[in-house]
């Protein structure tokens, strides 16, 4: 039997004197939990190895074991009241947009269920048909049109149920209504016995019951995959000409008066999990697990692409089967982080024979302090992005590789086996829509220090980040750790006590806050490194209730995993335009001076060449101890060099400042590396070429006002080309001189103007 030894933390940014939780699951009768500061995260025996450092807490040592289990699945509830409770006659009515009809069980829409089958419920069953169930002690009753819904596509459905006539009605009608729709049904049913849809439970939207009635967590059975839109419920059965009213759009107080029960809104409180009532009674839900808000709704006309311009064709949720906001897991220790423990990247590592896993946080001062001039910025946006990614077989897809080529970590085989920690934002959902949500409270399997990518057969994200602390700390360099999601709450504040900012290796999702902050960093004199490639690319944002939920929305253009539906490309979480802030009129060009150019995984990656530039004066200190015909980066723990993986050029048209010096290009790539999409308008021959002129990693300086500055290199393996020849190299020689510089309190040098 294999054994399991997993965890994670409620926060990954804590300052000394704060306290973090961890909480641990395990089939093992105890483990050892040891906080370390993490160095270098790569196992190659061709670098520098792995590097951890024990730090004394009094958390270190054994602690018992427990099994934690984690429930996918996204619905909402309604905790239980009088008016739904004391129901005898009812009607249930709502618009669906089912997408897998025919999942062979039966899935809630409305639904008032229990156990033991009493209660009511609005309900699709397990071949795609819509039914009606009523049940009660004594006996129950369910209904079904016979006819299964079509997926994707948007239906008026309801159900009415009169005690006194003991009499059913179900209907289902598409809205596209076209003629001889074997899909639009009416039955009615007369039932021989008393029945009665009276309980206690809660009343459900897209699940059919909950289990755990009485404990702190609730798992929703019966899950539902699609969107819902306009819900309600009435005491009383009502007739099919009022029926025909609702379908009509009349609202449902003028329709049944006070027999209206409860109307949700789904267009109200798009950035909470609240789920607004409009009737009298306030019957407001919260929503479980994060399904996707600011829907296009049944009545959506096209005329607004713009929630906020339209709110009333915006009432629907997307619910998916595997959606996860939090897994649940009670705490299992709590570290209250040493008062004088320096800032840095560190793990709670849990091991039990042979079993290990490394809980990464990351350890920043106190807000409005600063103990080094130099801060590393670790994009932590980008590590919930992708976020348990299981995108191998689309990334197969883009990069044209054989399955040879990809080699999975044993930890992405784990994840293969437990779906129930959900997925990542280049994932697709159980009905093949896209994922645009992503949260922390939840194991993530591949953050993790020792984490090798299937394409890369190396270190990314965390790992790669680790190549940079370990340089810095060879290097003897004082610097502070913080997060993007320090940046994004404190904003410029965080930036202001340092003298130079430098970025992880892949800085690709950046929310409004950052962006605005950077922009005025630089701005007032600020300097920058941007030690990566693919950076400041995705527009992101965070939920404002609950800032462990991350969003991205992939727009409809863009180098993308998949494309938003027509409708749904604004936030939910912040109500702004997703997609790319090079489509919002921010490239990362004007930031850094390069952008996103190219990406591919199945050759050696070049280093870079000097161009003219880099003779120029103003870019002497870059170039101190560099040979004019030094191949810079030809070597590398990740694919063999220094330009890979993902790249970035310069381009004015997209906001490069004129005066940017390009230093150095790449050339040399290989077929797999693919340009970005967003830079053709159509696809023509020249793409079959195999030197393309934008594939390319760009490696520029430029001043900014206030004694400003910005070096950027344009590659994401860039840092695992630093340890090389024991850290003795160009890439090695060209970082350290830009930092010293950068850092230096007395100003850039002299002859530093354009």
């Amino acid at each position: 039997m294999t054994t399991e030894l997993i965890g994670y933390t409620d926060k990954f940014s804590v300052a000394p004197g704060e306290p973090i939780r961890f909480m641990v699951s395990t089939d093992l009768p105890t483990y050892q939990a040891t906080i370390v500061r993490l160095i270098h995260g790569d196992e190659n025996p061709g670098g520098p190895g792995f590097k951890e450092e024990v730090v004394d807490t009094a958390v270190n040592g054994q602690h018992t074991g427990r099994k934690q289990v984690a429930h996918t699945g996204a619905y909402v509830l309604v905790e239980d009241h009088a008016p739904l409770s004391r129901l005898n006659s009812l009607t249930l009515q709502a618009w669906v947009y089912p997408t897998t009809p025919q999942k062979g069980e039966a899935q809630g829409l409305l639904s008032k269920w229990s156990t033991d089958e009493v209660g009511y419920g609005l309900m699709i069953g397990a071949d795609g048909d819509l039914g009606l169930w009523i049940g009660g002690s004594g006996a129950g009753v369910r209904i079904h049109t016979g006819q299964a819904l079509r997926a994707s596509e948007w239906y008026f459905v309801a159900g009415t149920f009169d005690a006194e006539m003991r009499t059913l009605r179900l209907y289902q009608a598409p809205l596209s209504d076209w003629p001889s729709d074997s899909s639009a049904v009416v039955i009615e049913r007369s039932v021989g016995v008393e029945v009665s849809g009276r309980n206690d439970r809660p009343l459900l939207m897209a699940a059919t019951y909950v289990e755990g009635i009485g404990s702190n967590r609730l798992v929703g059975r019966g899950l539902y995959n699609g969107k819902i839109d306009s819900p309600r419920v009435f005491a009383r059965g009502l007739d099919p000409g009022e029926i025909e009213r609702l379908r009509q759009g009349v609202p449902p107080e003028e329709v049944a008066g006070d027999d209206l029960v409860a109307a949700w809104d789904f267009a109200a409180d798009l950035s909470s999990a609240k789920v607004t009532d409009r009737g009298r009674h306030g019957l407001h839900g919260v929503a479980i697990n994060m399904p996707a808000r600011a829907m296009t709704g049944h009545n959506w006309t096209a005329n607004e692409i713009n929630g906020k311009q339209a709110p009333e064709e915006y009432g629907a949720i997307h619910f998916h089967e595997d959606d996860l906001e939090d897994a649940g897991w009670a705490p299992d220790f709590e570290l209250v982080v040493p008062k004088g423990l320096r800032s840095g990247v560190y793990a709670a590592r849990l091991t039990a024979g042979e079993q290990e896993d490394h809980i990464p946080f990351f350890v920043r001062p106190p807000y409005g302090s600063a103990s080094a001039a130099v801060l590393y910025l670790i994009p932590t946006m980008t590590y919930l992005v992708y976020a348990n990614d299981r995108m191998d077989a689309a990334q197969e897809h883009l990069a044209g590789l054989p399955e040879a080529h990809i080699r999975r970590d044993p930890r992405d085989l784990y994840l293969a086996e437990h779906p129930e920690f959900a997925m990542s934002i280049y994932d697709l959902h159980a009905d093949g829509s896209g994922c645009c949500y992503s949260s922390r409270l939840r194991p993530i399997v591949n953050i993790r220090p020792k984490y090798r990518h299937p394409l890369t057969g190396a270190p990314r994200l965390l790992g790669e980040d680790l190549y940079l602390i370990d340089w810095l700390e060879q290097k003897g360099f004082a610097y502070d750790v913080a997060t993007d999601e320090d940046l994004h709450v404190t904003g410029r504040e965080l930036l202001a006590s340092y003298r130079v900012i430098i970025t992880g290796t892949h800085p690709e999702y950046w929310t409004t806050p950052m962006m605005t902050a950077m922009e005025a960093y630089l701005a007032a004199g600020g300097r920058l490194m941007y030690l990566g490639g693919n950076g400041f690319y995705w527009v992101t944002s965070v939920d404002p209730e609950r800032p462990h939920i991350v969003e991205s929305r992939r727009g409809m253009a863009g180098t993308r995993a998949w494309n938003s539906a027509p409708g749904e490309c604004y936030h939910s979480t912040s109500g702004e335009l997703g997609g790319l802030w090079r489509h919002r009129g921010k490239p990362p060009n004007q930031l850094t001076g390069i952008g996103f150019t190219a990406q591919g995984w199945g050759d050696r990656a070049p280093g870079y060449r000097r161009r003219a530039d880099s003779f120029d004066e103003r870019a002497a200190f870059i170039f101190d101890g560099i040979a004019e015909d030094e191949i810079i980066g030809d070597f590398g723990l990740v694919f063999g060099g220094a330009a890979g993986d993902e790249l970035d050029r310069i381009d004015y048209s997209l906001g490069t400042p004129y005066h940017t010096l390009v230093l150095a290009s790449s050339s040399g790539h290989g077929r797999s590396m693919a340009p970005v999409i967003e830079d053709y308008l159509q696809v023509n021959t020249n793409l079959l070429n195999d030197h393309l002129a934008n594939v390319r990693a760009d490696m520029v300086y430029f001043e900014m006002p206030n004694d400003g500055a910005v070096f950027s290199v344009g590659s994401i393996c860039w840092c695992g080309s630093l340890s090389h020849n024991h850290y003795d190299n160009n890439v090695s020689r060209i970082t350290e001189n830009v930092l010293r510089e950068f850092a230096d309190a007395t100003g850039l040098q002299a002859a530093r103007k354009p």
